[in-house]
């Protein structure tokens, strides 16, 4: 989303290398080598002066020799010598401050040194010092878009607490609801820790919503404390039912196990060692009445620190189908419609570690995308311990998660592959398949002189582009200079080039829909003068989203020159009309929740680079030519999600935006009067949503002067709504 300028001239282009690798980060390395240092002589003052056991002295000298060796490393690379000179104590010692503060932070979610150690010394086996580097920059990034844990605590003091009056009142609304099913929440256990099993029981035995049962299935486990407490609960509970398997057959068929226990109408599921806050069933009963045609329910979870903090919040976007290809949005809390649960056939031997994933995705594909809702409350608190999904990556689960959404594309009928990313062992990534053959896309370009951006922009499409069929609309609008003139005949030297002639005053809109109408293509393009290609493949990667079926546009992801992000996708009602997600990170950064590196579905890209089938276009009537240069493709974008159609943002489509980097914004009265025209035509016809985006959480603030993705001083949805 970006107002739409065609200027006399620009800078021209960086260029750029063809591996477009991510460039050195002088300063980030600095900042990461000044963090282990602090590390090592904190730790080694707690050595000098504290008389710890062996043990604990073992451990602390194994995080100094660790910690030293990763130094070395870093002192021994490139990025390390060439940068020498940006080095400057009086920059880095607040960022290593921070820098430091994570570390500790990361060191204390993980229960402490030793996990930590043990933790990191299995990566250090696996993936070598690396792998560890990759993890400290992982988590030194990602404090950008993670909130602090005493922030945290802070907003749940103000939002999300409960006093014996909100008891009372939560009751009230329980008995005022027409439909109040029984809730089974499924359980398999197996040699769990005893004190957090029973912390687990006791939050379903303290839920405010009575009408539940919970299933038990213990999977053989070799500690017989286990059974006893689970004999224990049942004889004093008569909602708890337990089954204590003879044969140990994996998290699959334990849960298939409790399973056959239940009785209601929901199932709902939970891990052994985490817990529910008193109002999840409340919240979820609440939203089962709401909307009646939900067969799946999804909450916002965090996660609960060994010491029993919660920390780590993660408010979700709206039914997302291509997010949950990358990351399952029902762990957690995930509530599933029990006959559906039954017609997909429970749970799948062969799928531990995703076998949650591979029940949404054969639930979903049977009852439908308008089946699933998204409750947007902290219905979950997700434990760190040692060996718990939160608080490791399992190999494995990517493994099932692989063949668990392979398994879901061929029962659509969708061709793709899938993969994990690069970049991280925890990211899994779709590649749609290209129809064959190709079809025919129209790349639509407006200009106006300006011709050294325009070369770059057609330059790097022809000489990169791996696109087997595509054609080039060059919609000039009204230039004069001669050497833009000369490069127009150029260019209609090429026999997929037109250059169409356009003289009527600026209207970015107006010129898309015209040169829409004269476009041969089954896919559209809109694509800025000021747009350079970096990934060949760019086309191929948006045209395949497109030919989707249900998607509608699809948007890629610019950078500006300097390797910080233009565009991210767009979020309605960030810091007005609507704001680019992610706005100025650096290439690599993983972004909220990694979103910034996974494909998903948002209500709005940018036009700076769209791509959507020529007849949704058509459908929706085009741009609005009355929004002439600000807000036409978000107003676009919501039409076309209005009509019925899944927007989408991709990563892995990237190109060059040259934008506004180096230029100043110019706002003369005139241009001034437009603007606020244009965002008072957007408020009146899009009002309510702009305060609602889906793809974002009503729990995240909308005020730019703020961190990305921070907490909402005030959410636009109430603690119980």
């Amino acid at each position: 989303m970006t107002e739409r300028t065609l200027p006399d001239s620009m800078p021209l282009a960086q260029d750029s290398e063809s591996t477009h690798e991510p460039a050195p980060q002088g300063p980030a390395d600095a900042q990461h080598i000044a963090t282990l240092e602090a590390t090592i002589e904190q730790l080694r003052r707690e050595l000098a002066v504290r008389e710890e056991s062996s043990a604990q002295a073992n451990d602390k000298q194994k995080t100094i020799e660790f910690l030293e060796a990763e130094l070395i490393a870093l002192r021994a690379s490139l990025s390390w010598r060439v940068t020498a000179p940006l080095r400057a104590a009086s920059v880095l010692s607040h960022q290593a401050s921070r820098s430091f503060q994570s570390v500790v932070r990361h060191v204390r979610m993980r229960g402490g040194v030793s996990n930590a150690i043990a933790h990191y010394y299995v990566i250090l086996r696996k993936e070598g010092i690396d792998g560890v580097m990759r993890r400290a920059r992982r988590i030194l990034a990602s404090e950008q878009f993670e909130n602090s844990p005493e922030a945290y605590a802070r907003w749940i003091e103000r939002h999300d607490t409960i006093d014996d009056a909100k008891r009372a009142m939560l009751r009230g609304k329980v008995s005022a609801l027409a439909k109040q099913p029984l809730i089974s929440i499924v359980v398999p256990t197996y040699n769990s820790d005893i004190a957090l099993l029973r912390e687990m029981i006791e939050s379903v035995r303290a839920q405010l919503y009575a009408h539940w049962e919970l299933c038990i299935a213990d999977d053989a486990s070799t500690r017989s404390e286990v059974a006893e407490t689970l004999r224990e609960y049942a004889a004093a509970e008569p909602r708890i039912k337990i089954v204590l398997r003879e044969q140990n057959g994996h998290i699959s068929e334990a849960s298939n196990s409790a399973l056959a226990l239940v009785t209601g109408e929901y199932v709902a599921l939970l891990d052994h060692d985490d817990i529910l806050p008193e109002h999840a069933l409340l919240l979820v009963v609440q939203a089962i009445n709401a909307h009646p045609r939900a067969r799946l329910f999804y909450s916002d979870e965090d996660k609960i620190t060994p010491e029993g903090r919660r920390v780590a919040p993660y408010f979700k976007s709206d039914w997302n189908p291509e997010l949950l290809l990358v990351q399952n949005l029902f762990s957690h809390l995930g509530v599933f419609e029990t006959a559906l649960v039954r017609q997909a056939d429970g749970f799948r031997k062969g799928f531990e570690g995703s076998q949650d994933l591979d029940l949404v995705l054969r639930c979903v594909a049977i009852a439908g995308h308008d089946a699933v809702h998204h409750i947007p409350h902290v219905l979950y608190h997700w434990r760190i311990v040692p060996g718990s999904t939160a608080g490791a990556e399992k190999p494995y689960a990517l493994t099932a998660g692989i063949r668990a959404i392979e398994d879901h594309l061929r029962r659509t009928g969708v061709e793709g592959t899938v993969s994990q990313l690069a970049s991280d062992i925890g990211m899994l990534r779709v590649r749609y398949a290209l129809p064959s053959p190709a079809p025919l896309a129209s790349i639509v370009i407006p200009t106006r002189d300006g011709v050294e951006l325009l070369r770059q922009c057609i330059d790097s499409i022809f000489a990169k582009s791996t696109y087997p069929n595509f054609e080039i609309l060059v919609i000039d609008n009204g230039s004069v200079k001669p050497e833009t003139l000369a490069y127009f005949d150029a260019l209609r030297a090429h026999p997929n080039v037109r250059v169409v002639r356009d003289d009527r005053p600026f209207n970015f809109s107006a010129l898309n829909n015209a040169a829409a109408a004269l476009a041969n293509g089954e896919f559209l393009c809109l694509l800025n003068n000021d747009i350079e290609v970096i990934s060949p493949d760019w086309l191929e990667k948006l045209v395949s989203i497109a030919a989707q079926p249900g998607n509608g546009a699809v948007g890629a992801c610019l950078w500006y020159p300097n390797d910080t992000l233009q565009h991210g996708g767009v979020v309605l009602g960030l810091g007005g009309v609507a704001g680019h997600m992610h706005y100025k990170i650096r290439r690599g950064a993983f972004g909220y929740f990694r979103r910034a590196m996974a494909t998903q579905n948002l209500s709005v890209v940018t036009a700076a680079c769209l791509v959507i089938r020529k007849a949704i276009y058509d459908e929706v009537g085009g741009l609005d030519e009355e929004l002439a240069v600000a807000f036409n493709d978000v107003d676009f974008c919501i039409r076309v999600r209005e009509a019925g159609y899944r927007n989408v943002w991709t990563p892995h489509a990237e190109l060059y935006h040259h934008e506004s980097a180096t230029r100043g914004t110019d706002m003369a009265p005139e241009k001034l009067q437009r603007f606020q025209r244009e965002v008072w035509l957007m408020e009146h016809r899009w009002g309510d949503l702009l305060l609602r985006d889906p793809a974002y959480n009503p729990n995240l603030s909308l005020d730019t002067s703020r961190p990305p993705f921070a907490l909402a001083d005030e959410p636009l949805i109430g603690q119980f709504d």
